[in-house]
């Protein structure tokens, strides 16, 4: 999978092998599992004007594993806006806005939105790259590239879902803060900002590298020797450090023009209740997650049915009790791999990981308390940075990126005839 010369490829030789072999994996699953075992019964409801499904019968097996689940939503809003519906609105305006002109251009938004997706995110892995080159060395960066294209959850990167353009943005905010260009570090997270409610956490990385850096815009003013020095800025304050308060304003525009459209500014916060979200304390759903995946387990092993909805609703009781532990098993990954970033990278990145996913993990769902997390954890680069690393010094890499396909294959087939995965 990644050859002896990676350190001599060039960055976007590097990045289309990612995307061609990774997107291979997912158009050839996607398409054989619906193929083989069709749509998922009693799914129909989740797409009644067939926003996901507008072609013939080629067309839409070519368009299934790209338009599933949430893409109904980004494609109703492409087209019709957030016709004031208050559940539209959770879906931040950015990545449905980009499709808008290419759908007219092309004749369809679908289409549309798998070409901002794809393209989003061969901008995605070239920052990603360039970023890691400076920070471990542009072997570790190769890997970083491959790790993200394979990722179990990587089907989301070329779907009609904001997660590549999302990433690209979160890369490319980090990487310019790395550089010292302020300006475009705070226009970038700000951007990141109006794509997804967790945007607002790029605040973090910029005021941490900015004050502790590392940094290429200029020395820093002090070398810490002892704990209590490592605690001062290693930088001192200077105004550049305001264009971190750009970020804000992407989130701060996309509720001010709903508070004057609809008179409820904080509708994307208030209908996560419609996904059964709620507060649980600051990082709760790990223990809720954890006495979930307990249940599960028992469920396996003895039989008794957890108290989920799922189950109640009709849904597969054993099925239920493995993704409980599937998820559990994501966030484990997730734990390790913060602490590890913590440890090997500079603070911005492992502070970063801990801040963006403290949304997922201090509002879980009530049914399923881990629910979409490992959507969530695959944005997450520093992660990828850390276990490219890990990997790398076990030669573990190739026999790792080989697995990653089988789960990326598996997982895709699932969300390719509606199952849900994350």
């Amino acid at each position: 999978m990644l050859r002896d010369d990676s350190e001599s490829q060039s960055p976007v030789a590097v990045v289309w092998r990612a995307i061609w072999t990774s997107r291979l994996v997912v158009l050839l699953s996607g398409m054989f599992a619906v193929l083989s075992f069709g749509r998922r019964p009693g799914t129909q409801a989740f797409d009644p004007a067939n926003l996901t499904a507008p072609f013939g019968y080629f067309g839409n097996l070519l368009a299934a594993p790209f338009a599933r689940w949430d893409s109904v939503w980004y494609l109703a809003i492409a087209q019709g806006g957030y016709d004031h519906e208050a559940t539209r609105t959770a879906f931040f305006p950015l990545y449905p806005l980009l499709l808008r002109g290419p759908g007219l251009i092309i004749g369809s938004d679908l289409i549309a939105g798998v070409l901002v997706s794809l393209v989003a995110f061969a901008v995605a892995l070239l920052l990603l790259h360039r970023l890691v080159t400076v920070e471990l060395g542009r072997p570790l960066a190769s890997v970083t590239v491959m790790l993200v294209a394979f990722c179990p959850m990587s089907y989301f990167f070329s779907a009609v879902y904001s997660e590549s353009l999302f990433l690209a943005l979160s890369v490319g905010c980090v990487l310019q803060a790395r550089l010292g260009r302020w300006a475009w570090a705070g226009v970038l997270g700000a951007l990141g900002a109006a794509s997804r409610n967790s945007g607002i956490a790029l605040m973090v990385p910029i005021v941490l590298l900015f004050l502790y850096g590392p940094r290429f815009d200029r020395a820093p003013i002090r070398e810490p020797v002892t704990r209590l020095q490592k605690l001062l800025p290693r930088y001192p304050i200077t105004p550049s450090i305001l264009w971190a308060g750009l970020v804000p304003l992407g989130l701060g525009a996309y509720l001010g023009w709903l508070a004057l459209k609809t008179g409820h500014g904080l509708a994307p916060f208030h209908v996560q209740q419609v996904w059964f979200r709620h507060f649980a304390g600051p990082f709760g759903g790990i223990w809720t997650g954890a006495v979930a995946a307990w249940d599960g387990l028992r469920q396996l092993l003895h039989g008794p049915p957890p108290p989920l909805y799922f189950t109640k609703a009709g849904g597969d009781p054993m099925m239920v009790a493995g993704q409980n532990l599937m998820l559990f098993a994501f966030l484990a990954l997730g734990v390790a791999a913060v602490i590890g970033a913590l440890r090997r990278l500079p603070i911005a990145y492992g502070a970063y990981a801990i801040v963006a996913l403290a949304f997922p993990l201090s509002y879980p769902v009530t049914p399923q308390p881990l629910a979409s997390l490992p959507r969530y954890e695959v944005v997450v680069f520093p992660l990828f940075m850390w276990a490219a690393w890990w990997l790398q010094r076990r030669r573990l890499t190739t026999p790792a990126i080989a697995a990653l396909a089988v789960l990326l294959g598996l997982f895709t087939a699932e969300f390719a005839t509606w199952r849900f995965v994350a």
